[in-house]
């Protein structure tokens, strides 16, 4: 399956909720959240109107497990390797799965303000504009560790976007489980995020429930 190229505003739709797809345009009035709360197609505002019958147990576990995939950017084979990895780590498995998706360079990339979005953020990546411990790279699903220095690129740092991106960085609030240094146009792991710290509204438990079934 090749990735999702068409309109994000959709995806949100079809989940019933903000995925922050498009930077700050989802916290304006032009998001499509705000005017069309309902899924997408033809018969998308017919069943926003009436009463839908209880979803079931499946149905559920199914939505959360693409609610997550889509906020991350992840398809689903490599989404399943991530569950993998997440039942050999001790500890819960739904929250390993969250510190797994949360510690991919392009969300960190996000989260230090980089990027207005993490589709922004993979597209920076991939392009070579980021470095990873002071080597270019543009592997934008690369999984971190506490100590990785991430940092834009020294030829990178004359584009217009990131000269302007210099004076927000000052003001840019990050995660604990990180540290931005603005003037540097650079940031490290200090250590992998705790459950607490990842604000994602996703119900991790409907996801183990889904590929345990």
């Amino acid at each position: 399956m090749a990735r999702y190229t068409g309109p994000v505003c959709k995806l949100c739709r079809r989940e019933g909720d903000k995925l922050f797809l498009k930077g700050s345009r989802c916290f304006s009035t032009k998001c499509a959240m705000e005017r069309r709360a309902y899924p997408p197609g033809q018969h998308g505002r017919g069943f926003g109107m009436r009463r839908r019958r209880r979803a079931s147990d499946y149905a559920r576990q199914l939505r959360e497990k693409q609610k997550a995939r889509r906020i991350y950017g992840v398809l689903e084979r490599q989404f399943r390797r991530y569950y993998s990895e997440a039942t050999r780590r001790p500890g819960m498995t739904g929250e390993n799965l969250l510190v797994i998706l949360e510690s991919r360079l392009d969300n960190v990339v996000y989260r230090m303000g980089f990027a207005d979005s993490r589709p922004q953020a993979r597209q920076l990546v991939q392009h070579g504009h980021i470095d990873l411990n002071g080597r270019r790279t543009n592997a934008s699903s690369a999984l971190l560790k506490p100590g990785d220095v991430v940092a834009v690129r020294q030829n990178s740092r004359r584009l217009t976007y990131f000269k302007d991106l210099a004076t927000v960085l000052e003001k840019r609030q990050v995660p604990d489980w990180l540290v931005l240094e603005p003037p540097q146009m650079s940031g490290r792991v200090l250590a992998l995020p705790t459950r607490e710290a990842i604000e994602q509204p996703l119900n991790e438990q409907l996801i183990v429930e889904f590929y345990s079934r």
